[in-house]
C-alpha cells in the first residue's frame, strides 16, 4: 500500500504558480509599453508639422556625420582652392556661392553642422541633466535645503544667461567643450523649475505616501518614482532646448568667442560680418548660414511642441 502526501506537491505548485503570475505580469508591462510607443508615434505621425521637423533634423544630422566623406577636409584647405574665384554668386558651378577665400560655402554649412549641433546637443543635455537634478531636489526636499536650492535656481533665472556664458567663454580658454560649458552652466535653471513643478505634483500621489509609510528613503522615493515620471517632460523639453543651444553657439561664434579653428555656422556668419558681407552685396554669405541656423531650430522647435502635446493631453487637446 503506497503512502501518499499531497501537501509535499503543494510547494512546487504554488512557486509554479508564482512564476506563472510574475511572467505574465512583465509580459503585460512590456505590451502595456509596447502599446503605448505605437500610440505616441502615431500621433507623432499624424502630426504634419512635427514630421517635417523630423525630415530636416534627419537630413541635418545625416550630412553633418557623413560631411568627410561628402566633402573632404581638403575643400576648406585655402592653398588648394587657389582657381576658385572669390565672392562667387550661387550657380551651377557653385550652388551656394564662395567666400572670401575662395571656399565653397556648402562645404563650409556640412562642416558647421558638425560643430553646431554637436554643441546644441552637448549643452543641452548638460543643461538637462543639471536642471533635472536640482529641480528634483526643489521640489522633493523641505526646510532649509530645499530653500537654499530654489534661491540658487531663482539667481540663474533672473542672470541673463547669454552674459553669464559670453563671460565664461572669455574667461575660460577657446574651444568647443568651453562653448558647451557655458551654454550648459547658463540655460538648466528653466528646466529646474519645470521639474520642480512636476514633482511638487507627483509628491502628492498616493503610492509616494505609500513608499514613505513602508520606509522608502529619499534615494528610492527620488529614483523610483520621481525621476521615471518627470523624464517624459524633460525629453519633451530637451527638443526645445536644442534649438537655443544652438542659437547661443552661434552667436557666441559671432562675437568671436568660439573656436577659431572649427568651421560652424556663427563662425561663417562672424567671418561675413568682418568683410562687411551685408553691405558689400555679398546677400548669400549672410544668408546661407542663417537659413541653416533657422531650419534646425525651427525644426527642433516643432518636434519638440509635439512630444509635450503627446506627453500633455490638455495641449493636445488643444
Amino acid at each position: 500500500m503506497s503512502n501518499t502526501n499531497p501537501s509535499a506537491s503543494t510547494p512546487s505548485g504554488s512557486a509554479a504558480e508564482a512564476n506563472a503570475r510574475v511572467i505574465d505580469g512583465t509580459r503585460l508591462v512590456r505590451d502595456r509599453r509596447l502599446n503605448n510607443v505605437k500610440k505616441n508615434w502615431s500621433l507623432f505621425r499624424s502630426d504634419i508639422a512635427a514630421m517635417l521637423g523630423a525630415i530636416v533634423l534627419v537630413f541635418f544630422i545625416l550630412i553633418a556625420i557623413f560631411a568627410p566623406l561628402i566633402a573632404p577636409a581638403s575643400m576648406l584647405d585655402v592653398t588648394q582652392q587657389l582657381d576658385v574665384p572669390r565672392y562667387a554668386p550661387p550657380s551651377l558651378a557653385h550652388p551656394l556661392g564662395t567666400d572670401d577665400l575662395g571656399r565653397e560655402l556648402w562645404v563650409r554649412i556640412l562642416w558647421g553642422a558638425r560643430v553646431s549641433i554637436l554643441v546644441g546637443v552637448a549643452a543641452t543635455v548638460m543643461s538637462m541633466v543639471i536642471g533635472t537634478v536640482m529641480g528634483l531636489a526643489a521640489g522633493h526636499f523641505s526646510g532649509l535645503f530645499g530653500a537654499v536650492v530654489m534661491r540658487i535656481i531663482d539667481f540663474f533665472i533672473v542672470l541673463p544667461s547669454l552674459l553669464l556664458a559670453i563671460v565664461l567663454s572669455s574667461v575660460l580658454e577657446r574651444g568647443v567643450f568651453t562653448i558647451v560649458v557655458a551654454i550648459g552652466l547658463t540655460s538648466w535653471a528653466s528646466t529646474a523649475r519645470i521639474v520642480r513643478s512636476q514633482t511638487l505634483s507627483v509628491e502628492s500621489r498616493l503610492y509616494i505616501e505609500r513608499a514613505r509609510i513602508l520606509g522608502a528613503g529619499h534615494r528610492h522615493i527620488l529614483f523610483k518614482h520621481m525621476l521615471p515620471a518627470v523624464m517624459p517632460l524633460v525629453l519633451a523639453n530637451t527638443t526645445l532646448t536644442v534649438g537655443s543651444a544652438i542659437i547661443a553657439e552661434s552667436t557666441l561664434s559671432f562675437l568671436g568667442l568660439g573656436d577659431t579653428s572649427k568651421e560652424s555656422w556663427g563662425t561663417i556668419l562672424k567671418n561675413s560680418m568682418d568683410i562687411s558681407a551685408a553691405t558689400s552685396g555679398y546677400w548669400w554669405y549672410v544668408l546661407t548660414p542663417g537659413i541653416a541656423i533657422v531650419l534646425v531650430v525651427l525644426a527642433f522647435t516643432m518636434v519638440g511642441r509635439a512630444l509635450e502635446a503627446i506627453i500633455n493631453p490638455a495641449l493636445r487637446n488643444r
